[in-house]
């Protein structure tokens, strides 16, 4: 599999981070069928194929404008995403269990929007863009505080701070 600067983060905000920047480089995850196959199963999905290619494509690019531009448009396209499945709840045994109904090749971007909702019910604020400028990671800030700023300390956190440091340090120019 490909290797991705940020992994672990809520389905959502992974679909979003599986295209980034690299070395000025854009890379996207899903251009290799066996990344694709890899993420499915790392997110228990494998049922779905690579059918689910480009709905998986049309999400992250929805979730990425309701991230990054709010508003009624970004709403309808996320809501659009919504209409191809529904969650149905049963009682069995005592627990309540949650059935998802999807629309075929629509099951993995069909969770990754319903994640994004938990989302935002759970902590809006927590779902942060990476506060380096060069960055394009999202990530859902679990820190006590809820101040993580980077979604990586060793990669961007430290960049960030070691380009602090030298213009703190350099010398000044003649």
């Amino acid at each position: 599999m490909t290797a991705r600067p940020l992994v672990g983060e809520p389905l959502a905000l992974d679909l979003v981070n599986t295209r980034w920047v690299d070395h000025g480089r854009t890379l996207d995850l899903f251009d290799e069928p066996a990344d694709l196959h890899a993420w499915l199963q790392e997110h228990d999905l494998a049922d779905e194929h690579a059918d689910a290619t480009e709905t998986l494509r049309h999400t992250r690019a929805v979730l990425r404008r309701v991230l990054e531009d709010p508003g009624a448009p970004a709403e309808r396209d996320l809501n659009a995403v919504l209409a191809h499945g529904a969650l149905r709840h049963t009682l069995r045994d005592g627990s309540v269990h949650e059935d998802a109904r999807t629309d075929p090749g629509w099951a993995a971007a069909w969770r990754a929007a319903h994640d994004y909702l938990d989302l935002l019910r759970r902590a809006p604020n927590r779902i942060r863009r990476c506060a380096h400028p060069d960055c394009v990671l999202y990530f859902f800030d679990t820190s006590r505080n809820g101040t993580r700023r980077w979604c990586s300390m060793d990669g961007c956190g430290s960049r960030a701070k070691a380009a602090r440091h030298y213009r703190r340090n350099r010398p000044p120019s003649p």
